[in-house]
């Protein structure tokens, strides 16, 4: 609850002592630093990389760009830095751009004080309202941002010349606050222009009134590095007036993909269908590889970049290919599979841009980049010598069938018929693993083995069979 203190002369005697935002910000910054906090919770790897520049722009007083492709936690962190504000703020009652008690700005706020003194209202703002935010687009205009006069308010019978005919806009409205612009290169240019003040004198001029109210506002922006060169720019002096830039990045190593996904997935819930829903190890980490294999691939467009929400979607569609099959099965246990992973194109191919000379070449990317996440993951998680006997029993003569019309026992019972799988399997899902979480692991085997070159596979729609090579 907010303090209850309601007038300047309550507030002025409980000894509250003003401060600029930077400064309340520095002092909370130092806080979790000393304590070994982290500043934002639920971004991760950026440890060594992100978050020691930024902690560095905050203890500086810097306003700030974050620089990056799309889905690098830039906008998160944004959002996530009203943490470090106090969470009640004192403003006089009814001022429209939070005004200071001690040092008020707008002609309301001074007008009131002059008038009431020590009786003047006191309001408390909550720091989740001292955030203010616009995604930048080429028709944002000055009036937006900044401000405007406002003709009903003149139609009321005030003055032209009447400070209180002004309708603020969104930077004065965030005053004793943090404003974030998201994709600044969208901005026009001449809108530009209109926040060089605000960066550097730290006040705004409104068209028609010789009024300069001097703001209290960090400045937060975020970019895509192609937008300097192809949507827009952002204009030097503007780059010149923020203090820092930081450059995001996407995980750098699988397993943090990993963390990523599995903290941001929204996954089927037990109750919804009756049936629990998993995804094993082996499965998690051929998401997280593609999306890494993806980031790297000749045929991906890198400038636009390979968002962490490809692999947060995939494995959300993974999940739920699997509770499909396992309701069309009538089965109460749902573990994802390799033919599940035909759901990832739904998913995959909308996410990426493909640098092809033909149209067309989506489908065959993605099939490639799949195949060669699974023959990657395989090679990371099994033992090549571990699978001889498997080879050998196939090239005897073992035939095996696979695919989404099997049910987990019929799969699982591969095992049965060839030994060989059952140190395999589990390796892959823990020894008493359910019978669902077997046939995961073979089929995985199954087509590792194949993609490794050591079997072969004929596909078809009702299924795949595997069979040695010679």
């Amino acid at each position: 609850m907010p303090p209850e203190i309601s007038t300047l002369g309550e507030l002025r005697a409980s000894g509250w002592e003003s401060r600029s935002v930077k400064t309340e910000i520095r002092s909370n910054a130092v806080a979790r630093v000393a304590s070994g906090r982290p500043l934002f919770d639920g971004v991760l790897g950026y440890e060594d990389t992100v978050m020691p520049q930024l902690e560095n722009a905050l203890l500086a007083g810097h306003d700030v760009i974050l620089l990056g492709e799309r889905g690098q936690a830039k906008t998160r962190m944004i959002r996530s830095l009203t943490g470090l504000l106090d969470e009640y703020m004192p403003i006089i009652a009814g001022s429209e751009i939070n005004d200071d008690p001690y040092h008020p700005v707008s002609r309301h706020a001074r007008d009131l004080v002059a008038e009431m003194g020590d009786e003047t209202p006191i309001a408390w703002v909550h720091r989740d309202d001292r955030f203010g935010e616009k995604l930048a687009t080429p028709d944002t205009s000055i009036a937006d941002l900044i401000g405007e006069v406002d003709p009903i308010k003149v139609a009321e019978g005030r003055y032209l010349s009447d400070e209180l005919t002004l309708h603020y806009g969104l930077v004065p409205r965030t005053n004793r606050g943090i404003f974030a612009i998201n994709e600044l290169p969208d901005l026009a240019e001449r809108i530009q222009v209109g926040l060089l003040n605000v960066l550097e004198e730290r006040d705004v001029q409104i068209r028609g009134h010789r009024v300069r109210l001097p703001l209290d506002v960090m400045l937060i922006a975020s970019a895509n590095p192609d937008d300097y060169t192809s949507r827009g720019r952002i204009i030097t002096p503007l780059k010149d007036r923020f203090g820092s830039q930081i450059r995001t990045h996407y995980p750098l190593s699988v397993e943090i993909e990993e963390q990523i996904m599995l903290a941001e997935a929204t996954r089927p819930e037990v109750g919804d269908s009756g049936v629990s829903v998993a995804v094993p190890e082996h499965l998690m980490r051929v998401v997280a590889e593609f999306s890494h294999l993806a980031r790297a691939s000749s045929h991906v467009n890198q400038r636009s970049g390979v968002s962490v929400r490809l692999s947060v979607s995939n494995y959300e569609a993974l999940a739920a290919n699997a509770l499909r099959r396992a309701l069309r099965a009538g089965e109460s246990e749902a573990v994802a599979r390799i033919d599940d992973l035909d759901a990832l194109a739904a998913t995959s191919i909308g996410k990426i841009e493909i640098e092809a000379l033909e149209d067309g070449r989506e489908g065959l990317v993605f099939e490639n980049l799949l195949h060669q996440a699974v023959l990657t993951t395989f090679r990371d998680l099994v033992d090549p010598s571990a699978t001889a006997g498997v080879v050998e029993a196939f090239e005897e003569g073992m035939v095996a069938h696979t695919g989404a019309g099997l049910s987990s026992s019929e799969l699982a019972g591969l095992v049965g018929s060839l030994p060989a799988l059952a140190p395999l399997a589990e390796a892959l899902v823990g020894s008493g693993a359910s019978e669902a979480a077997v046939a995961s692991a073979v089929e995985f085997v199954l087509e590792g083995l194949h993609l490794s070159r050591r079997l072969n596979k004929d596909a078809a729609e009702s299924g795949s069979t595997y069979r040695a090579r010679s």
